[in-house]
Formats: structure tokens, sequence, C-alpha cells
């Protein structure tokens, strides 16, 4: 089974800023964590059916299978990754991380 991190980002204080940082800094730092299969991130506003969301940004980044994505968490690379979190997160980020298989 495939294990994922969902990341949803709250609207930040200067979205300008965070999108910077974000493609600039963030970015590469994630892709550096070992194992990583596949990162994505939302474009544009986040939205639901009924209108406008409490989120800036989400971002799912997926490895072969959970063991692989706690092994990546306890390297330098996954903590340096979660750490950087809080250098541009300003509205928040919940973290959800799961296996994933086909219904």
């Amino acid at each position: 089974m495939v294990a994922k991190i969902v990341v949803l980002y709250g609207h930040p204080q200067d979205a300008e800023a965070f999108d910077t940082y974000y493609g600039h800094t963030h970015a590469p730092i994630a892709k550096a964590v070992p194992g990583l299969t596949s990162f994505t991130t939302s474009v544009g506003p986040v939205g639901t059916p009924a209108g406008p969301s409490d989120y800036h940004r989400v971002a799912t980044l997926s490895w072969d299978s959970m063991a692989d994505l706690q092994a990546a968490l306890s390297t330098a690379e996954g903590g340096a990754a979660a750490g950087d979190v809080a250098n541009f997160a300003t509205g928040g980020a919940t973290m959800l991380v799961y296996e994933e298989r086909d219904a």
C-alpha cells in the first residue's frame, strides 16, 4: 500500500511571501527526503464545492509503504523538511498521514 502525507496550509499572513518561500526553499528541502516517490501541490485557490476554503495550499507526498514513510521522517532530511514548516506557514499547517488502497 502507498503511504501519504497530506499537508493543509492555512491562509498565510502574506500569500506572496509564502508562495515564494514554498517554491524556492521548502519544496527543494521536501524533495530531498529519502524514498519520496511523488510530491504534488495545489495551484491557485483551494476551494470547496460551496466556495472558498480555510486553506491556501495542499501538498501530497507519497512513499511506497508506511515503513518507508516512517523511516524517511527519521532522517536528517525528513527533520529538515518538518522543521522548515514553521519558517513560512504563518497560517498554520495540518499534516495527515495515512495508507492508501483502491476502494
